[in-house]
Order: C-alpha cells, then sequence, then structure tokens
C-alpha cells in the first residue's frame, strides 16, 4: 500500500467508514474585544484587530442630529459619565438617551467598562477598571474606517458585523436608521453580498426591509418575547412556519445560544436552521460567565462547534476564543 492510501485508510478507519472534514467556524469578536478593553470603544475594536477574528460587530443607534454612533444600547447611563457632564438630561424615567444628544455633546462624554445602574458596580468584576484611562463614543464611519485601515496595514480582511439597535424607537421619533445604515456602509464599498458584512437586526420588520434596501448579507437576532427586545414575535419565528418565512429574506439567524441546546443536544429550532441552510452564529460566549451546565470554556465553545455544528460564535474574549478554534 502506498503512502498516500495507508494516511487515507487510516483517516476512513478513524471515523467509521466516513471520511472526517472538520468543520470551519467563524469567530466573531462582540462588541470588539469587549473582554479585554470597554466595549465598543475604538481600542477595543483595534485590539480586537490584532486578534485576527473573522469579524468585528458594530451596535448603531442614532443621535439627535441624526449621526450614527456605535454603543450597545439606546441608554447612555451605564456605559459614560453623562450624569456628571449633564445632569439636567434625564428624561422624566431618569435614563440618558443617546437620541437626546447631538454628535458633538457625545464627544464630551467619557466612556468605561460596562456598570450597573444602580450601584455602579462592573457587570464583570474582573474587566478592565470603571473609568480609567481616556475612551470616547465613536461613530460608525469612525470605526469603519479604522478596520479598513488596519485591513490595509495588516493586509487582513476581517469583516464587519453591523446590529442595527431598536429601530421601531428610532422610527418613532423619525428617524431612518435603516436608510442611513445603508447608505454609511455602501458609501464604504460595501454593497453585495459577496462583501465581508453582515447585517443584523432583532426586529424582523426592518429584515424585511433591508431585504428591499440591500443586496449585503442579512441575519435576523432571535431574542424571547419576554425581553420585549422588539414587537417581532421570536416564538413564532422558532417554528417550521417561522423559520421557512426567513429563510426567504435572510442569510443567517442569531440565536441565543441556550435556544439552540437541551440536555446536550440539538433543539428542533437547530435542526430546522440547519436543514433550510442557513447561516448560524450564536450569542454571546462569555469566559467569565460560564453557564453551569459547562465546566469549562473549552467544552462551552466545544459543544456548539464540534457537537451542534454552528458556523461562528459571538465572543468578549476572541483571543482565547480563536485559540480554542486552533485546537477544536
Amino acid at each position: 500500500m502506498s503512502y498516500l492510501l495507508l494516511i487515507f485508510a487510516i483517516l476512513v478507519s478513524g471515523c467509521g467508514g466516513q471520511m472526517m472534514v472538520k468543520k470551519d467556524w467563524s469567530v466573531i469578536a462582540h462588541r470588539g474585544a469587549s473582554g479585554v478593553l470597554p466595549e465598543h470603544t475604538l481600542a477595543a475594536k483595534a485590539a480586537a484587530h490584532v486578534m485576527n477574528p473573522d469579524y468585528i460587530e458594530q451596535d448603531v443607534v442614532m443621535t439627535q442630529d441624526d449621526e450614527l454612533v456605535v454603543m450597545h444600547d439606546i441608554h447612555l447611563d451605564t456605559t459614560t459619565n453623562v450624569k456628571k457632564v449633564f445632569p439636567k438630561r434625564a428624561r422624566k424615567d431618569g435614563r440618558y438617551y443617546v437620541i437626546d444628544f447631538t454628535l458633538a455633546e457625545l464627544k464630551q462624554l467619557k466612556v468605561s467598562e460596562r456598570f450597573h445602574l444602580k450601584s455602579d458596580e462592573k457587570v464583570y468584576p474582573q474587566r478592565f477598571p470603571v473609568f480609567q484611562s481616556a475612551f470616547q463614543i465613536a461613530t460608525l464611519s469612525e470605526e469603519i474606517e479604522l478596520i479598513q485601515g488596519m485591513n490595509q496595514s495588516r493586509n487582513k480582511n476581517i469583516g464587519l458585523y453591523v446590529e442595527i439597535k431598536a429601530p421601531e424607537f428610532h422610527k418613532k421619533v423619525g428617524k431612518k436608521i435603516l436608510k442611513k445604515v445603508v447608505d454609511t456602509l455602501h458609501s464604504y464599498g460595501y454593497k453585495e453580498a459577496s462583501d465581508n458584512v453582515y447585517l443584523q437586526c432583532f426586529d424582523f420588520n426592518s429584515i424585511k426591509a433591508l431585504n428591499n434596501m440591500t443586496k449585503l448579507k442579512l441575519v435576523q437576532l432571535i431574542g424571547e418575547n419576554s425581553w420585549s427586545e422588539s414587537s417581532t414575535d421570536y416564538d413564532y419565528l422558532k417554528t417550521s412556519e417561522g423559520v421557512k418565512e426567513m429563510s426567504q429574506v435572510v442569510d443567517g439567524v442569531g440565536p441565543w445560544w441556550s435556544q439552540l441546546t437541551a440536555g446536550g443536544r440539538a433543539t428542533n429550532f437547530l435542526k430546522l436552521l440547519q436543514k433550510k441552510g442557513l447561516t448560524i452564529h450564536p450569542y454571546t460566549f462569555r469566559k467569565d460567565q460560564l453557564p453551569k451546565t459547562f465546566s469549562s470554556y473549552e467544552e462551552w465553545i466545544r459543544h456548539f462547534t464540534v457537537d451542534l455544528k454552528v458556523d461562528g460564535v459571538f465572543a468578549d474574549f476572541p483571543e482565547e476564543t480563536i485559540a480554542l478554534k486552533s485546537r477544536l
């Protein structure tokens, strides 16, 4: 037997008569390297870039003067010092909203590691200190230029993963956030489905609208109805009829990770998604927020990428996740 035939025979015999092919999967830097530096700051995005993920995520909200800024929330008071700088600008509910401030005003704020609204204590105790160093809110354009610039200087092709936050909220006050995001991406050369960018949203009506506005790859985020993330009925989207409807307008789905596994096995929802051939990118994998059902971060990642065969994961710690990818 020749050397090559011997290798082939070993591979086949070692996997029950079937050629074992390692499934590739993507690492999406969730809010940048948010486990290392304050989320959605340019520093967190630059740090993520040098870790070499496949994509870096941007959450996008709109300002009073119709600029797009990168922030996870429509509120400012759990990641900035807005209460100190603009103490009289809270609404009646006591919250400070991005949409009530101009970009120039937002640039006066200092961005911090995420903290609890009432206690001011860090959400993730071992992460970057609260209000240490100097970080600012970035615009979507600033972030795109950073990533494109680092792609050029580092000879990489790391993609964007843009989420439009709370489109229903913006629409109610006349803000055309869908069009603004699409126009911005198109202006930076992201126009085709083949371009290295995903555009995602929790609101299914907005996803359907985006499908008529752009050729870019679209992802429907799946939450739980109890979260009140949007008026979308996620229970319906998890049914066979819902998956069929989604498959007609999206390229992929971003489920909460626990929606895909039960008792160590794939849920029916996951099977429906895979049967339709949709790209599956569950969120969010944090090594400092390990579920009780897993003994280690590696076991958690292995279960989803090797056992359940998802197509990628949103991770707060992209460096460690990429290291696991090389071993699993």
